[in-house]
């Protein structure tokens, strides 16, 4: 039986090993090798037959559609590209129809499952120069000159006809991703380059963003901007306290309390009334 020479990229340890794992149910299936970095799974494709590569988006240095950019543009066979991303599905629209299949982090089995059942089927049409078309017409038309910026606009759903907000945000917790229900989160606050995610249960999740990203990602609907450092979700506000200083207190639901500042006082006021 003929195997499917896999390669694996990821600049996450956890995720590369757990996938690799995963994998070794697959009988027709060989990863031979775990790559790192982007310059890494090049490197691989040079020195070995490729035939699928599952590929991390975001990653530090080259990116998952530079890298996916630099294979096509290859005068070799592009291998069968398997995007693996944290985004949340809606942002993912944007470019299922130009990848073979997409797996969201964390990777379900069933999903990735049907993944490896479309590489199979795609591999028997060996319909190698459409997809490389199709692919390069894309990582082409995404990267330009700035593909950080074009991720963080996917990220956030800035460029998409689509303008549902996401149910959960991906979060890296000691090499896992674990996804954060947002309606459990009861205010955000700034600490340095990371936010904090304070949650109904207690628990504080650290986030990779800056303030502005997270509020455009999320519901105006249901979180509402109270300080230049501080979101607070809407639902948990208990009370809007005015001090003898005419300074404004938020009160939320677990006793928490958060000044409002001048500058944010009347947004906060109309997303009571509403």
């Amino acid at each position: 039986m003929t195997k499917i020479k896999t390669i694996i990229v990821d600049d996450e340890p956890l995720a590369r090993k757990g996938l690799a794992v995963r994998l070794e149910e697959y009988t027709d299936i060989e990863v031979v090798k775990l790559c790192s970095s982007g310059s890494d799974a090049i490197e691989a494709c040079k020195e070995h037959p490729v035939d699928l590569v599952f590929l991390d988006i975001q990653m530090p240095g080259m990116n998952g559609f530079e890298v996916a950019r630099a294979l096509s543009e290859s005068t070799k066979a592009l291998p069968a590209i398997v995007f693996v991303t944290a985004f949340d599905q809606f942002a993912v629209k944007a470019f299922e129809i130009h990848a073979l299949d997409y797996i969201l982090k964390p990777v379900d089995d069933n999903r990735l499952k049907q993944a490896v059942e479309k590489v199979h089927s795609y591999l028997k049409t060996q319909q190698d120069n459409a997809h490389k078309k199709k692919l390069a017409s894309f990582v082409a038309g995404i990267t330009g000159n700035n593909c950080e910026e074009i991720l963080k606009k996917l990220a956030t759903g800035d460029t998409l006809t689509d303008k549902r907000y996401p149910e959960s945000l991906a979060v890296k917790e000691q090499g896992e991703i674990i996804r954060v229900p947002v309606a459990t989160i009861q205010w955000v606050d700034a600490a340095g380059d990371y936010m904090c995610l304070h949650c109904q249960d207690g628990q504080t999740h650290i986030l990779r963003k800056t303030m502005k990203e997270l509020e455009q990602e999320l519901d105006p609907h249901l979180f509402v901007r109270v300080h230049r450092s501080a979101i607070v979700n809407t639902k948990q506000i208990s009370k809007l306290v005015t001090q003898v200083s005419g300074e404004y207190l938020l009160v939320l639901e677990n006793g928490q309390e958060l000044k409002v500042s001048r500058s944010y006082r009347d947004k906060v006021k109309a997303a009571l009334a509403s």
